[in-house]
């Protein structure tokens, strides 16, 4: 039997879904999902694949003309040095790519440098990979991001990869140049694998620039970048993400549990993922300008309708508002101190605000007192949301 299994934990958001389910008009800023459609040109892609029969098995590492179109954006737009279609595989979305990745890396009892705070999801991939996450603080002060005379200490014989996120869910902090840089040279110094989720790539603002650390020189050879279409093209219902290895070792041993994970992708999706590439990246800018609009309308809702509850700078790139709780609040006719702060304030606001939103406690131990909401909803929704914030915590002045 499985039983280590019986050690990895659900995350807190499958149980806020089961919470939501039972609200009547809710607002979804729990889940990190836009309110956009997908572009047409991805559309209208699935619609011909469907059309013209492309429904039957293809290669398990994904279709060749999508391939080929990854290598391009890759070299393109990431910078990464590579040279074969080879390198690339398909994957259904990103945690799937991620948890291939990590059963094909790790070996039991690998350690992997992380973010704390960090997306539940990738804690419990590793752990599934027999993989021992390692918690690597997050500073608010220094825009979410990490001390790396910290991260570097934390190194042991053990250390097998660093996990980077950036731009990150949930804080929206984004690695500069210079992090990339003194990481890569952690990363030679002490021969580790570095992970690098960018799901974010195309959601940052304020005119920061998104760097993906395969591109500094020599770091592809130990990078393994890991990619999605969910977040740029809104397909987070369509799964499809893709990866780059160099090293032909490790790329033979992530393929089989590729295979034997998924024989191969949705093809019909995949022809999307085409569709998406050739047609679409306008659209993706085009998003991501509205998202930059709905951040800077959320948190001006915030600092003027949330009573000083809660509060915090917006982020420079993904499209979470990470906010820090008032100490003192407490819901309405309560005086002791909760377990969580976090997800005391989260019930509350479920269940008397309709208001979907994730405690900081579930991304892990320096997330507690912090709340997660998500700003890439409607403005009709983040507006509803905050009329219903005011009407609670003005409660508490």
């Amino acid at each position: 039997m499985g039983r280590y299994l019986d050690s990895i934990p659900f995350s807190g958001i499958m149980r806020i879904r089961d919470m939501m389910f039972g609200i009547e008009n809710p607002y979804r800023l729990d889940q990190g999902d836009v309110g956009f459609d997908a572009p047409d040109a991805v559309k209208v892609a699935m619609n011909q694949a469907i059309a013209e029969n492309r429904t039957h098995y293809v290669q398990t590492v994904g279709i060749p003309r999508l391939r080929e179109l990854i290598v391009n954006k890759l070299r393109r737009q990431n910078k990464t040095p590579i040279d074969s279609v080879d390198d690339v595989m398909v994957t259904n979305g990103g945690i799937h790519g991620l948890y291939v990745v990590f059963h094909g890396l790790l070996e039991p009892g690998d350690e992997v440098l992380c973010a704390d705070p960090m997306w539940p999801s990738t804690r419990g991939t590793i752990q599934s990979a027999h993989g021992v996450p390692v918690d690597c603080p997050l500073y608010e002060s220094r825009g979410w991001r990490p001390d790396l005379d910290e991260l570097e200490s934390k190194v042991t014989t053990k250390t097998r990869a660093i996990l980077l996120n950036s731009p990150q869910n949930p804080t929206g902090g984004v690695l500069t140049r210079t992090d990339l840089e003194r990481i890569a040279t952690i990363a030679h110094e002490h021969n580790l694998w570095v992970i690098s989720d960018e799901a974010y790539e195309d959601i940052i603002f304020d005119g920061e620039h998104h760097v993906s650390i395969a591109s500094l020189p020599g770091m592809y050879d130990r990078t393994i970048p890991v990619y999605t279409f969910s977040k740029s093209y809104a397909m987070t219902g369509l799964r499809l993400g893709y990866f780059a290895i160099k090293d032909p070792a490790v790329r033979e041993r992530v393929k089989k549990v590729l295979y034997y994970t998924c024989s191969n992708i949705g093809t019909v999706v995949q022809w999307g993922g085409v569709g998406g590439l050739e047609d679409a990246q306008d659209q993706v800018e085009t998003y991501r300008v509205e998202l930059q609009a709905r951040r800077d309308l959320f948190y001006a809702g915030i600092r003027q309708l949330a009573s000083g509850v809660l509060k915090g700078e917006p982020p420079k790139g993904a499209f979470y508002a990470f906010l820090q709780i008032d100490p003192a609040w407490r819901p309405p006719n309560s005086t002791e101190t909760p377990k969580s702060l976090s997800w005391t304030l989260v019930e509350y606001l479920i269940k008397d605000g309709r208001i979907g939103c994730v405690p900081g406690a579930d991304f892990g131990p320096h997330g507690e007192g912090y709340v997660r909401l998500c700003f890439a909803k409607t403005r009709e929704e983040l507006t509803g949301a905050l009329a219903s914030l005011k009407a609670l915590l003005d409660v508490q002045t």
